[in-house]
């Protein structure tokens, strides 16, 4: 009998992997462990790796039939941001089923998509089944954070265990966005991430006179800080059309009926305002972004601080990684000195390709209707960490429609939940998918 993801998912919610950034954890050592106890009581050969005893990962791979073809990674990460249970109208770590909807934090990112993968592997060992190639298989660690106790780490310290993989998909993409078209019909648009602005998070220090509050000094690390990062705040970002982006734009406009104009800003704008909530992804990747998030300086009102920081989350389109950073650089000015806390560049794979035609044909068979674009991402995922290993990765964690019209809520928020259907439709178009490709 098939495994249900449905009930794996809310188990592996009820492991509390939080993590609260700069190395601070619950740790995903329990999770990986029940992962690996599934694999391995399921025949599978699957390693237990990580860079401290709490940060674990597993790792596994499927003999294909046919050696001669390239391999495939599917990846999906353990840990979740933090939740506030006060918030909640539930524990959000009791795996709770309900309506409809699992619900838990990190029931859609991505609990789901570890649980749907976990699904896949088990039936395929209950019926005997191997794969045209072969399947590497990756719950990673640490996402949330920078990855270095995860995938980062993984590429770095055992790239060997991607060996011959040409291609992997991971999390954001595959699940449909229901948008209504100039004709009064739905559209059920299925993004498929083929990019990813890079993530440049960068510290910028200012240097200056401490003293004594009543007397001024003429070199403020306080002043100079927040001159040079308003600056940055205030710099309005030029209309960058990447090739993704361009064809993300062009294919659900013309989905929707609407007739887009690419060649002028005005033009653009007009046709990120038809696509509705497809727009919300095409308006953070038209341009890069930088965004001061985090200030410290001084410790008494009285006291002029010699030293004055802030970080700023800078994201880059794919092919303006230089020109970003030399902008930024130059807003910021001489008064200020830079360091990288996290340096990932874009991720950008060909859309043209067999694997982003097998991934289409896979929604097509469950939903012949579906609408698949390529998308880029605002934001970042595992894909930095496996990109610089000549992997193409592709954001693809299928979700089925839910019949009675739910839909995932609360990612990163609260009462996160993801609809029950969608995860066990999900599994049989991810199982379709990796059984055919």
């Amino acid at each position: 009998m098939p495994v249900d993801p449905a009930l794996l998912c809310a188990e592996l919610i009820r492991f509390d992997t939080s993590n609260y950034g700069e190395g601070k954890s619950n740790g995903e050592r329990a999770a990986a462990d029940y992962l690996l106890n599934h694999l391995t009581e399921a025949g599978y050969d699957a390693v237990l790796l990580g860079p401290e005893e709490t940060r674990s990962s597993v790792v596994v791979r499927v003999q294909g039939t046919d050696p001669t073809l390239p391999g495939l990674l599917v990846h999906a990460h353990l840990d979740v941001v933090p939740a506030e249970p006060e918030q909640w109208s539930m524990d959000p770590f009791a795996g709770t089923i309900a309506d409809g909807y699992i619900y838990g934090r990190g029931a859609a990112d991505m609990k789901d998509m570890a649980a749907m993968t976990l699904a896949t592997l088990l039936n395929w060992a209950e019926e005997g089944i191997r794969p045209r190639r072969d399947i590497v298989v990756a719950f990673v660690a640490d996402e949330e954070d920078k990855g270095d106790y995860g995938a980062l780490w993984l590429a770095a310290e055992h790239p060997g265990l991607f060996a011959g993989v040409e291609a992997a998909i991971g999390e954001s993409g595959g699940h449909a966005t229901l948008l209504e078209a100039a004709d009064g019909s739905t559209v059920r648009l299925y993004p498929v991430a083929a990019g990813e602005r890079g993530t440049l998070h960068l510290r910028v220090r200012a240097e200056g006179i401490s003293g004594h509050g009543s007397r001024p000094v003429p070199v403020n690390a306080v002043s100079n800080l927040i001159e040079a990062v308003s600056r940055v705040d205030n710099y309005s970002w030029p209309l960058v059309l990447t090739p993704v982006v361009r064809r993300y734009i062009a294919e659900t406009t013309a989905a929707l009926g609407y007739a887009a104009d690419l060649d002028s800003e005005a033009g653009v704008e007009a046709a990120i305002d038809a696509m509705g909530e497809a727009g919300t992804v095409a308006r953070v990747t038209v341009r890069c972004s930088a965004t001061p998030t985090v200030l410290r300086a001084g410790y008494k009102v009285n006291v002029i601080p010699g030293v004055a920081e802030a970080d700023i989350d800078i994201r880059c389109l794919p092919g303006t990684e230089e020109e970003t950073l030399a902008t930024v650089r130059q807003l910021l000015g001489p008064e200020v000195t830079t360091s990288f806390l996290s340096h990932q560049p874009p991720v950008q794979s060909p859309v043209d390709s067999p694997w982003f035609s097998a991934m289409r044909d896979a929604l097509l068979r469950h939903d012949p209707d579906a609408v698949v674009v390529p998308m880029c991402m605002g934001g970042g995922t595992d894909a930095k960490a496996f990109a610089p290993l000549g992997i193409s990765c592709y954001g693809f964690a299928p979700l089925a429609t839910d019949p009675e019209g739910r839909t995932i809520q609360g990612v990163h928020g609260v009462d996160e939940r993801v609809p029950v259907a969608a995860v066990r439709g999900g599994q049989l178009i991810l199982q379709d998918f990796l059984t055919s490709v």
